[in-house]
């Protein structure tokens, strides 16, 4: 086991690594720049070293200086959190250049899945249902327009290189096909520096619903079952949940037997998702895989009991899967508390935080580096906090999340706190009655 890892992250994700490690008897090294001096995983961390300025291309996501920042420690691992380095095939590949243990996937493994065309070909090879689309990446616009009229309108065009939902485009006639793919080919090469494209079939009402994967070293792989992502704004997650309230128990056993079969084709190692989208007939197709720890874990770790932070320290140690699936026995939901305006299109809303409650009680999980007088800096991503409520069933994780947002006070910024405390009282949500659209018709 390792002795000491160094968590190349900030906020409440590395206060969530440091915690595992704490008991685990690791020993940790927090990094930061200037604007996160006062942060919670720098005064909890046992050394924390300052690498920069406040700017991400000058602390977190320079790899000379989180690799220096290691070696001055003595870290012999590294974990990545989510976000910045976390599916940087260069950096996973400089870590075992330099004898650390990259706690993640490995180079390879990265680049297969980072390219979203080559990912979709692995899958398609491996057995895995994959939307119909272009086979890789397209010529031209020309190439464009045949394929689309060859499996038909409306369909998807997506940056290869893409996240966050830049570079993607629906066309639903080729009248408009010539200025999305322009449009989407320019923001691609602004955003990533490649304009690659794909396409894919626009799937209709669908939900946006992914698979908890860990595979080891010896070729095992096991699924955590599902969590539904379908509550997300300009493809940003904001309330996830498991189980999801579409699912049956045999849609749940075959798309757990996919993700563990696209597991095991690229010899997975660690832990990851496999996203998939799912129609209305409950046909579900592979969208992607991605190689880390997810923002929304926490709600697995609470219906089955585990520790997913754990299970990832131990895979890169050499532990062995265990099990074949595990299945959900409670109900969670998670909110992600964003430091944003939701009465003012969710506009960031950096800041001093002159008050601050947060909710307790039987059942009420809270991942956050914030407290009262802590200055949320405008450099990086705007969730400050992720409120949980686990629960026998969906009725009451709702009611105890609606009960646990009243008691959250933040003062000083505005957050999403409002926005989650209407969805939670929405007649469609509480019936499970949605598709990745809802938040196009929610209004505040």
């Amino acid at each position: 086991m390792f002795k000491k890892i160094l968590i190349a992250n900030r906020g409440e994700i590395a206060l969530r690594v440091i915690r595992t490690c704490k008991e685990m008897g690791i020993k940790t090294v927090a990094i930061y720049s200037t604007a996160d001096k006062d942060s919670l995983h720098v005064r909890f961390a046992d050394e924390a070293v300052c690498i920069g300025p406040p700017p991400s291309s000058e602390s977190y996501l320079d790899i000379a200086k989180v690799i220096a920042a290691a070696e001055i420690t003595n870290a012999d691992a590294i974990h990545p959190g989510y976000g910045f380095l976390s599916e940087n095939a260069k950096f996973s590949r400089i870590c075992e250049e330099n004898g650390i243990k990259f706690i993640g996937a490995s180079p390879e493994m990265i680049e297969g899945m980072g390219d979203k065309s080559s990912a979709k070909a692995t899958m398609i090879e491996a057995g895995v249902p994959c939307i119909p689309g272009s086979k890789g990446l397209l010529k031209d616009l020309a190439d464009a327009k045949k394929t689309a009229k060859k499996i038909k309108y409306p369909v998807m065009i997506k940056a290869t290189a893409g996240g966050g939902g830049k570079g993607m485009r629906i066309v639903w006639s080729e009248d408009e096909m010539e200025e999305h793919w322009n449009s989407a080919r320019q923001e691609s090469k602004a955003a990533f520096g490649n304009d690659g494209m794909y396409m894919e079939k626009f799937i209709e009402e669908p939900r946006h619903i992914e698979i908890q994967i860990a595979g080891d070293k010896y070729g095992n792989a096991c699924h955590l079952s599902e969590r539904d992502c379908s509550i997300q704004r300009r493809h940003q997650k904001l309330v996830e949940e498991t189980p999801s309230a579409f699912m049956t128990d045999k849609l749940r056993d075959k798309m757990g037997k996919a993700a563990v079969k696209a597991a095991k084709a690229v010899k997975y190692e660690g832990v990851g998702t496999v996203e998939f989208l799912v129609d209305k007939n409950r046909d579900f197709y592979f969208m992607e895989m991605n190689t880390r720890i997810q923002v929304e874990h926490t709600i697995t770790e609470e219906v089955i009991n585990y520790d997913l932070i754990k299970e990832q320290i131990k895979l890169a140690a050499g532990d062995k899967i265990e099990k074949e699936a595990y299945y959900p026995q409670m109900h969670a939901i998670q909110c992600r508390i964003n430091a944003e305006d939701p009465f003012n299109d969710f506009r960031p809303s950096p800041g001093k935080i002159t008050e601050y409650h947060q909710p307790g009680g039987h059942g009420v999980r809270i991942d956050t580096h914030c407290y009262a007088g802590y200055v949320i800096p405008p450099y990086y991503d705007s969730m400050i906090a992720k409120l949980i409520t686990v629960a026998q069933t969906r009725e009451e994780a709702i009611r105890k999340m609606e009960r646990a947002l009243e008691e959250y006070f933040i003062d000083g910024i505005k957050t999403t706190i409002p926005f989650h405390q209407k969805l939670m009282k929405d007649e469609k949500f509480r019936k499970g009655d949605f598709t990745t659209k809802f938040m196009e018709t929610f209004e505040m």
